[in-house]
């Protein structure tokens, strides 16, 4: 007997609080991303539900990735001057910092319209 996809079971529906609690946020949070369209979900009229696949998904989205590859990490931690080239003081050299624009303050409107300082 062939096996139909008639035949195998529907997927659990998840609610928001589940998958809230699941994620250790609000269900206020749930609802307004899936509203907004920016989390997967199903909507069984007027209401939001999830699958497993869906909270998957949803956890794979807000997935956090280190800026830099591992590598890149220990070259940073590593001392900025070159072994060897010690300075007389002892101190670790501070990396160059490009100079700063100087930010001015604007006058105030009044002065500008009225020509006088309250």
């Amino acid at each position: 007997m062939p096996h139909r996809p008639s035949d195998a079971p529907p997927p659990r529906l998840y609610r928001p609080e589940e998958i809230a609690d699941t994620l250790g946020c609000s269900t206020w949070w749930v609802k307004d991303r899936a509203r907004r369209r920016l989390i997967p979900h199903t909507r069984v009229g007027r209401a939001y539900r999830f699958t497993a696949e869906h909270l998957a998904e949803i956890i794979r989205l807000y997935e956090q990735r280190p800026a830099q590859p591992a590598q890149a990490v220990a070259r940073v931690t590593e001392p900025l001057s070159e072994p060897g080239a010690q300075t007389g003081s002892g101190q670790p050299r501070r990396p160059v910092v490009a100079p700063a624009t100087r930010l001015r303050a604007r006058p105030p409107r009044r002065q500008q319209q009225y020509g006088t300082v309250a």
